[in-house]
């Protein structure tokens, strides 16, 4: 019988939600709704003032914010099930990334924090909800992500013969991550900043959320000298498996690179990201997945064309989006939680040893039962 569940994820974008109803009938994976709920300007600032770097946080604020985006999420299922006419006693679970507000997998301590309180989830669907997947992986020895190369080596061997075929997986959210795939490996990365700091750019100089279409990049020139201090940073030379997140990728970050040549202007720093995006996934590539036959390009990143232009210059093999392939590039992250609640409520590990460093596969998050229980 096929089953369906719900994925939820809100990116380090911070643009909004992502809410896919998914079915599952064996392992054949088929979307059959999708709602995107964007964030109002007010909360995303407050997600911004928990996440920045070395600030101080009161509690009390975290825990309001942790609340609100509770509701929120479960508002977007509530949205979904609407728009897909289906009752939640129909959806076996949901899962949810929730809100990354820190991700410090390389430090002693190591921890990754998402909020999005799940007993709202599941208290206001009535649907038992899975969620804080990253800190089991965190708990077993691993960096807590990526988690989605497990769920792209699921998807896409339904399209692809992996013995005839390899296949790299490019997801450019704001940071953005690879995933290789063959007959006999599966890698997966984090290969830097994705969108992030572009975003941050333009949004600073033109007071407007992103660089639509990278239309502000493709007017000015990439500076050289500014596109080596960026990637002389020691992130893009530490051996795998590995991971980042916009802690550290930041507005500090971006402000110490560029007082190394302060005579770049502002259109040309926006182009040289554009070019640090584009390069480090190609040479991420290059280096670590060099017998690709194909990259397919999923995330907010794909609707960048200036940015996918770049990385089809740098690459000698075809790159296109999976929307060719018939899976909408915004979509992939969402139905990628739903399979992970699904490994998770059929006690299956959900994580790659291979991707995160785990010490073993582990079964991931946490489940907040819906209001008929665990079935």
């Amino acid at each position: 019988m096929p089953e369906l569940y719900i994925g939820l994820m809100s990116g380090t974008s911070l643009d909004g939600i992502d809410a896919g109803l998914v079915e599952f009938d064996g392992e054949k994976i088929k979307l059959l709704a999708f709602d995107y709920s964007p964030f109002s300007d007010a909360i995303k600032n407050e997600i911004k003032a928990l996440s920045q770097a070395n600030a101080p946080v009161l509690l009390k604020s975290y825990g309001a914010v942790d609340t609100k985006l509770g509701h929120l999420f479960a508002q977007a299922c509530t949205n979904l099930l609407k728009k897909a006419n289906i009752s939640s006693s129909a959806v076996k679970a949901v899962g949810s990334h929730g809100q990354t507000i820190y991700h410090a997998p390389e430090i002693p301590s190591a921890f990754s924090l998402q909020i999005g309180d799940p007993n709202i989830i599941a208290e206001k669907t009535g649907i038992t909800t899975i969620a804080d997947f990253r800190r089991r992986d965190i708990a077993a020895g691993g960096q807590g992500a990526p988690l989605v190369p497990a769920f792209h080596q699921a998807i896409f061997s339904q399209t692809f013969d992996l013995s005839k075929q390899n296949i790299t997986i490019v997801n450019i959210g704001g940071i953005a991550n690879i995933t290789y795939l063959s007959a006999d490996k599966t890698i997966g990365f984090d290969t830097g900043p994705g969108n992030t700091l572009m975003d941050y750019w333009i949004q600073k100089n033109l007071d407007t959320v992103y660089d639509k279409n990278g239309s502000w990049a493709k007017k000015g020139k990439a500076n050289p000298e500014l596109l080596k201090a960026f990637k002389q940073d020691s992130y893009f030379n530490l051996s795998i498996p590995k991971s980042t997140g916009k802690e550290y990728f930041s507005p500090l970050w971006l402000k110490e690179k560029t007082h190394l040549t302060p005579k770049c202007c502002v259109n040309d720093i926006q182009t040289s990201l554009c070019h640090l995006t584009a390069e480090t996934i190609a040479e991420a590539i290059q280096k670590h997945a060099p017998l690709t036959d194909q990259t397919l390009i999923c995330g907010g990143g794909i609707h960048n064309t200036y940015l996918i232009d770049l990385i089809r210059n740098n690459l000698d093999h075809p790159v296109s989006s999976t929307a060719e392939f018939g899976i909408n590039p915004d979509h992939v992250e969402a139905m990628a939680f739903a399979w992970l609640a699904r490994q998770t409520m059929n006690n299956l590990s959900g994580n790659l040893t291979e991707v995160t460093g785990a010490n073993q596969p582990v079964i991931l998050g946490g489940i907040y039962p819906g209001c008929n229980g665990l079935n």
